[in-house]
């Protein structure tokens, strides 16, 4: 087992990850402040993982409250958070009861969002199961739900207790969400971690056949580089933001498609590559980079181009973006591989002309 911190102060907490760490109960119980807790999960998670870590609890004497959401992005709404406030009402939780999130970065996220408004405020621990929620959404206290208009806007930084990484659960993820999660790995090779990166290009396809101790590697140096990235930066005023390469073109493509109609991952990866354009319109890097870029997330399976949506439809949903200032759109872009820039200063023309550059062919 490796762990990392995150360095917060008073509100530090330690990343475990590792094999068979799904009923290490002793690695909980010190975080709980009741014998009692919650857990959120979904449909496909619950089966294969829930019976064993509420096994597990109650066998150190601990209440299980079992709660199982519908799975996918589009249940991550205002309907959904509140069928979890009904149970923790319904069955007087209260403050100091720990609420853990067992599931990918949806069940992450609503979790922490509903743990940061009941009573103002409950403990949460992050348990991810999937590859994605293991190296990004687990931690750092991001949390949010979705709305018609854009993805993530109604949310809270609150962040978790813990957070328990166990690599076996990744066995039953199934392939395509696998290569989802690998979008956000090489991004953080692309933003600050050149020999990651290059780590990445040769250790591809270990990864892709899931071999425990490449894929233990690719989480501890992701969660290595979001934990620095976080303690530097926690409520995104400046260097955190450079986490979201790709991201304002990709939450586009996720709400102008339909949420889950893309995996998270999948949205990131297409519009990692017109960040990347653009960047080599603004002659900051080369177009030998930007094929170096595409090159990986094709290797990974991953969606190289966005789906052919109006160049003013994607701009308009870009304008949702969290990182709009003063009517200003700021776009995460690369200086060279391995360095990212949060800027504004790219022209709407070059914008239109990137995202047109990486549509879909057919």
């Amino acid at each position: 087992m490796e762990t990392l911190t995150v360095a917060l102060g008073d509100r530090a907490y330690p990343i475990y990850i590792g094999r068979a760490l799904l009923e290490r109960v002793d690695l909980l119980l010190p975080f709980l402040r009741q014998p009692r807790v919650a857990i959120v999960t979904n449909g496909t998670v619950a089966p294969l993982y829930l019976p064993r870590l509420a096994g597990a609890l109650r066998h150190a004497g601990t209440a299980v409250i079992e709660i199982i959401l519908p799975d996918g992005e589009k249940f991550k709404d205002w309907r959904t958070l509140n069928s979890v406030f009904d149970t923790l009402l319904e069955r007087r939780c209260e403050r100091t009861t720990t609420l853990i999130a067992l599931g990918g970065g949806v069940v992450g996220d609503m979790s922490g969002f509903a743990a940061a408004c009941f009573q103002r405020g409950m403990p949460f621990i992050q348990i991810p199961t999937t590859l994605l929620a293991q190296v990004d959404s687990s931690v750092g206290g991001k949390t949010a739900i979705n709305h018609p208009l854009g993805k993530n806007m109604i949310g809270a930084f609150y962040q978790p207790q813990l957070v328990l990484a166990d690599t076996d659960t990744l066995t039953t993820l199934p392939d395509r969400e696998l290569r989802a999660g690998l979008a956000e790995v090489i991004k953080y090779g692309l933003i600050r971690d050149l020999p990651f990166f290059e780590w990445l290009e040769v250790e591809l396809d270990r990864l892709l056949s899931r071999e425990p101790a490449v894929l233990a590697e690719a989480i501890y140096r992701s969660c290595r580089n979001k934990a620095e990235v976080v303690v530097a930066d926690e409520r995104e005023s400046g260097e955190r933001a450079l986490l979201n390469l790709g991201h304002t073109f990709g939450h586009a493509i996720e709400t102008g498609m339909g949420y889950g109609q893309w995996l998270h991952g999948e949205a990131i990866a297409a519009g990692t590559l017109m960040a990347a354009q653009l960047s080599a319109q603004l002659g900051w890097i080369g177009q030998q980079d930007v094929a170096r870029v595409e090159r990986l997330l094709q290797r990974a399976g991953l969606p190289v181009r966005g789906p052919v949506l109006e160049v003013e439809r994607y701009l308009d949903l870009m304008q949702q973006d969290k990182k709009v200032q003063d009517g200003r759109l700021r776009l995460v872009l690369l200086k060279r591989i391995g360095e990212a820039v949060l800027t504004d200063e790219a022209p709407a023309s070059e914008v239109r002309r990137a995202i047109a550059a990486r549509f879909a062919r057919a």
